[in-house]
């Protein structure tokens, strides 16, 4: 993992599109059903779009039927860090990146075994970088390993 980025509002609005901005920087939600990658099967690796940090990998993705990119892990634990978020007039916990601090979206506890997780988050906070299929490993389900 990479050392913390801290770079000014005008870097920010530079490197990330309008629509990225909001969600990273401002801790926007696009709307379900409409995110890149909301229903990507394929395999690799979901990058931090505000830094380019690996976060999550297709094997731990998986369908929950929100219409947002679900994980039920981060690919390394230390990858994502999570704050209270009281906005909306509700309770949840926000999940940002470690690295640069980017909203990345929300964790729930409704996701599948073994950690009962879900990492439901925003497209528009994520890069995906599909894997060569010949790094590819054995099981390419989306869904937790049964080991």
């Amino acid at each position: 993992m990479g050392d913390k980025i801290d770079r000014s509002e005008q870097d920010w609005r530079r490197l990330l599109t309008p629509e990225q901005y909001h969600v990273c920087r401002e801790k926007g939600t696009e709307r379900a059903f409409t995110g890149a990658y909301w229903n990507t099967k394929t395999r690799g690796l979901y990058h931090c779009a505000g830094c380019g940090e690996p976060l999550f990998g297709s094997q731990e993705k998986y369908d929950s039927g929100s219409g947002w990119p679900s994980f039920w892990q981060p690919l390394v634990e230390h990858a994502v860090e999570t704050e209270t978020d009281r906005s909306l007039g509700m309770e949840r916990i926000e999940v940002h990146c470690r690295r640069c601090g980017s909203h990345l979206g929300h964790l729930f506890p409704d996701g599948p075994m073994p950690t009962g997780k879900r990492y439901c988050i925003n497209s528009l906070s994520l890069q995906f970088q599909p894997r060569d299929s010949a790094e590819a490993g054995p099981d390419d389900s989306g869904q937790p390993s049964s080991d």
